[in-house]
């Protein structure tokens, strides 16, 4: 069996045995393969393995990958890292789904280009956004604190090329994946304090070493890059 195709059933099966423990349907559960420093070669062998979703963290990477794999017409491309402003209109043409979103200035930047793009393509579809929050507080990383969270998700919802989705999170780095729980309880609090599943459909939480237990949390979204392509090839600087 291809090594790319054996290691995503490994992640499903992981992915099914921790949602029969949480008494959650593994369908309730999307996978995103985070191909980031891998070739589009392996992102073609998991498409055909069954994955159609894919996680990029550069914009650069993202739409080189994107221009190779344009036979893949249901592949569906979904940012995890973080957006920079002025990587906004490239990046829309390929898009499916933002993870990052932590900034009002980035929400409006995105409702404009999406507004374009929705007349440009005579189009109704929106761009599905999740908010990122920094459930650590930590100083060198992005997401929105806690606090602030309410205003920005009242930003998106008055930009109407937008579709808030979700709420998604990196908790600070732990030794053993049990240490994460609480922070993926944290964003899970965080939605039922501002409007629920009803208003937050998504969580986006849980990659390779912890996905159990953000499954245990209440992710609807894990994003496993590691435990299905390997160790990165090589670092990309920052865009």
């Amino acid at each position: 069996m291809d090594d790319i195709a054996d290691a995503l059933a490994r992640v499903r099966e992981r992915i099914a045995r921790a949602a029969e423990r949480a008494q959650r349907d593994p369908d309730s559960i999307r996978l995103v393969a985070v191909s980031k420093t891998k070739p589009a070669e392996d992102v073609r062998r998991a498409y055909l393995a069954g994955q159609r979703d894919f996680g990029e963290n550069y914009v650069q990477e993202l739409i080189e990958k994107a221009a190779e794999l344009t036979d893949l017409s249901d592949l569906r491309w979904h940012l995890v890292g973080h957006l920079q402003r002025n990587k906004v209109k490239s990046a829309l043409d390929v898009l499916s789904c933002v993870h990052s979103l932590d900034s009002t200035r980035l929400a409006r930047e995105l409702g404009k280009r999406a507004a374009a793009l929705q007349s440009e393509r005579e189009s109704p579809e929106r761009l599905s956004v999740l908010v990122e929050v920094n459930v650590g507080g930590e100083s060198q990383k992005s997401g929105v604190a806690p606090a602030e969270l309410g205003p920005l998700l009242e930003t998106i919802e008055q930009e109407p090329a937008l579709r808030l989705a979700g709420l998604m999170a990196v908790p600070p780095q732990t030794p053993e994946p049990a240490e994460s729980l609480p922070f993926f309880e944290e964003l899970a609090r965080l939605r039922e304090r501002h409007g629920g599943a009803a208003r937050l459909p998504e969580l986006s939480m849980g990659m390779t070493h912890d996905l159990e237990f953000a499954i245990e949390a209440g992710a609807t979204i894990v994003r496993v890059g590691t435990a299905i392509f390997g160790l990165r090839n090589r670092t990309i600087p920052p865009e």
